[in-house]
């Protein structure tokens, strides 16, 4: 899974819900490297383990001649409370991080392999996550 070397703050701030997760994305949505990619529709929080599930899922669809990128790294925290804990007693610990994308984000892309095996890999992968995305291709 992915997670990073360290971090500067243990638990971060709750963000807002509304306004990030509906406004598009300003960055990363272009393909940068491969011919075909997933791209968000829809925002939340994307957790480490959902990305390592969908890239197994792609990696195992495109073997070994294509090759597959990763666009985004989770970076940000997120916390829970351990089962029947009452209320107040303060945060969480940490559990795990996971990537905040907003609609518009391309999320994987994938190279060297025919349109119908790339298509098909990226489905699979999209069907892993908790957003709702589209196969885009360059143009």
């Amino acid at each position: 899974m992915l997670v990073p070397k360290k971090v500067k703050h243990r638990k971060w701030h709750s963000d807002r819900k509304n306004p990030k997760t509906t406004t598009p994305d300003t960055r990363g949505t272009t393909l940068s490297f491969g011919s075909f990619g997933l791209k968000a529709i829809t925002g939340t929080r994307v957790r480490s383990n959902q990305i390592e599930s969908a890239r197994k899922a792609m990696a195992r669809s495109v073997s070994k001649t294509g090759r597959v990128w990763i666009r985004i790294f989770p970076d940000r925290p997120y916390t829970s409370k351990p089962p029947e804990v009452g209320m107040g007693k303060g945060k969480g610990d940490p559990q795990g991080y996971c990537f905040e994308v907003r609609p518009g984000r391309i999320i994987f892309e994938v190279d060297g392999v025919e349109e119908a095996v790339a298509r098909e890999a990226l489905r699979k992968a999209g069907t892993k996550l908790p957003i709702k995305t589209r196969v885009v291709s360059r143009a």
